[in-house]
């Protein structure tokens, strides 16, 4: 584990966390509880972060919320927890409550329209494969791919795009291994946000890896850890760096120690 941040004191980020009454954990899956996968749906949990997350939600101490670009319904089927804990899907835009509420938020019938343009538009310059139209977004995918290949897709994505951007609001998000078309205004960090604010201040820490992670760091920053999974260091906001499966599994269970569990 590494310190970003030199105001840091991470044993004292743990003490409050056995101190305090509420607390959350806050946690991305593609690259940060999973590793990233050519194959989308090939994309399962390291070992032992299932057993890790399902010991820290039984013991009941913390709200465990996962964060994520994918579908609820994609997630929850790679993540394959029972019970499963909270989850946020599309950047925000889907949420499903631990007793099984779905509900995901009106994009409104521009933002739709210029979402199911967007992704005709791909198919008819023969990218149905990598395309994947989710409740809230258009995502093309590149992961595996040459840079050349990959410079040419973007192209295709701007061009294709262009229209649903003008006439339909909407924005394009670049993310490890892809790019995507989405509404304004919801993001990780609004998620972040409103759960911060639903239960109240407590002890908190976001995991995340990609760069549609750091509206996630933004809005805990101050208010709780950052915390930035992957191998490579790249600029962030996040306050700690820790490289996976190894460090993950050894910030879940300090964790869960501190909080009281065994």
């Amino acid at each position: 584990m590494e310190i970003l941040d030199p105001r840091l004191d991470l044993p004292a980020f743990f003490a409050r966390a056995k101190e305090g009454q509420r607390r959350a954990l806050l946690l991305d899956y593609d690259g940060t509880l999973a590793p990233l996968q050519e194959e989308r749906s090939a994309a399962v949990p390291y070992p032992g972060v299932r057993q890790a997350l399902s010991a820290i939600d039984a013991a009941g101490h913390t709200r465990v919320v996962v964060i994520s670009g994918r579908a609820v319904e994609d997630l929850l089927r790679l993540l394959d927890v029972d019970p499963a804990p909270e989850v946020w899907g599309c950047h925000g835009w889907e949420r499903r409550l631990r007793d099984g509420t779905y509900r995901i938020a009106d994009l409104g019938d521009r933002a739709r329209i210029g979402l199911d343009r967007a992704a005709v538009a791909l198919r008819d310059r023969g990218l149905e494969a990598r395309t994947e139209r989710k409740p809230a977004s258009v995502a093309l995918h590149w992961r595996g791919l040459a840079p050349p290949a990959i410079e040419a897709l973007r192209r295709t994505a701007l061009e294709a795009w262009a229209h649903a951007v003008g006439d339909g609001g909407l924005e394009i998000h670049e993310f490890d291994g892809g790019v995507e078309l989405r509404p304004p205004g919801r993001d990780k960090g609004v998620a972040v946000e409103t759960v911060l604010a639903e239960i109240g201040s407590p002890v908190a820490a976001y995991l995340g890896d990609d760069l549609t992670d750091e509206d996630a760091f933004r809005a805990i920053r101050g208010r709780g850890l950052g915390v930035l999974v992957r191998e490579a260091l790249r600029p962030t906001q996040a306050q700690l760096w820790i490289r996976p499966p190894e460090e993950l599994l050894e910030f879940l269970r300090r964790w869960h120690v501190a909080c009281g569990g065994h």
